[in-house]
């Protein structure tokens, strides 16, 4: 019969902090496991500067399209670890995290969880400066959720050449007429599928028209 020790038997970082720390190897795992998170998540967090730096003017566009002139929109990435919830740039990432996990040690022991790394990141949208989650209206929430969606489909259009298929769920039921024509206006030319419980704007045009009804699906007039 034979045993391991915690350090053995861990297979992620998460599972060796909840484990607890006992003794030296369970430590030196630690220390291995760090450096493969200051890699592992470095990487992706440069990875999300770069897509959120093209994703931003797009949304800001997007947004415009589908409100008029409305507020500006506007963007941080915000991590914890970036001293204060400020947003690193691409070379402060890696010794900014590292230096995160050195102060946050304790802490973490103590409460057997990872609290240090870029799963705790976000990326917070503001409308005039405030906050979006908490001081836009639901009209505003909504436009912006639309303008995230065409933004996203027109920065994956360029990246990878070609138009992707659009989807969008019940887009008009908590849409005003206004939005509802700006929406149809600024839908991209690949191809787009839309599903709506409510009435489709008169502007929309549809080369097929599909009917659900009592889980059939059925060619519509």
């Amino acid at each position: 019969m034979t045993s391991s020790s915690p350090s053995r038997r861990a297979t992620t970082r998460s599972e060796l902090l909840r484990q607890g720390l006992r003794g030296p190897d369970a430590e030196s795992t630690l220390v291995v496991f760090d450096e493969q998170l200051v890699r592992a998540g470095s990487e992706l967090v440069r990875g999300r500067l770069r897509l959120t730096a093209r994703l931003l003017p797009a949304v800001r566009d997007a947004y415009r399209g589908l409100a008029g002139a409305g507020d500006e929109v506007g963007a941080d990435y915000e991590a914890e670890w970036a001293e204060g919830s400020v947003t690193p740039t691409a070379d402060d990432v890696e010794p900014l995290l590292r230096a995160a996990l050195v102060a946050r040690h304790a802490a973490e022991v103590d409460r057997g969880v990872t609290l240090v790394g870029p799963h705790r990141d976000e990326w917070r949208v503001r409308l005039a400066g405030l906050d979006a989650r908490t001081h836009a209206s639901q009209g505003e929430q909504r436009t912006l959720a639309l303008g995230l969606r065409l933004a996203g489909h027109k920065v994956c259009a360029e990246v990878i050449g070609t138009e992707p298929v659009l989807l969008l769920d019940d887009v008009f039921s908590e849409l005003d007429p206004g939005r509802a024509e700006a929406l149809v206006s600024e839908l991209p030319a690949g191809q787009t599928l839309i599903t709506t419980a409510s009435a489709v704007p008169e502007s929309v045009h549809p080369d097929r028209r599909l009917r659900v009804r009592e889980g059939h699906i059925e060619e519509a007039a």
